[in-house]
């Protein structure tokens, strides 16, 4: 049986996501998988790459075949150069920088300005509108 290492879609329509699995090569791109050894979110930025490093390093060593897209993941991740026995074993891979928490300033730092024209009153309607009800 050949066993390949590709990905597997999900998502909505121009909002995939993907799972990267070990399948049969024989079976539908999001059939049923022998087992998922990580995640691939292409629409973030950077993209979320997730890999079980052992997994891959194990199905590697058995003959399973990754895809194109698979082995691209797998060299940013530095599977493929662990596997291989080639330096830069530690990857590429950019996380995302974490997010910094929206910190209130304090009440006393806060200037307040007034309004530039002064709201009108119910005292200081003009009383044209009186007068030509009246008439």
């Amino acid at each position: 049986m050949a066993v390949k290492i590709r990905l597997k879609r999900f998502g909505k329509m121009r909002a995939p996501y993907y799972r990267i699995v070990v399948m049969d090569a024989r079976a539908k791109r999001d059939g049923r998988a022998i087992e998922e050894i990580g995640k691939y979110h292409p629409t973030e930025d950077p993209s979320y790459i997730e890999v079980v490093s052992e997994r891959a390093q194990y199905w590697l060593g058995v003959g399973a075949q990754p895809s194109e897209q698979v082995a691209a993941i797998l060299k940013i991740t530095g599977d493929w150069q662990k596997f291989k026995n080639l330096p830069g074993q530690e990857g590429t891979l950019r996380v995302k920088a974490d997010k910094v928490p929206f910190v209130a300033p304090e009440k006393s730092s806060v200037i307040v300005k007034e309004a530039i024209t002064a709201k009108a009153k119910k005292d200081d309607a003009p009383e044209a509108t009186a007068e030509t009800t009246e008439a």
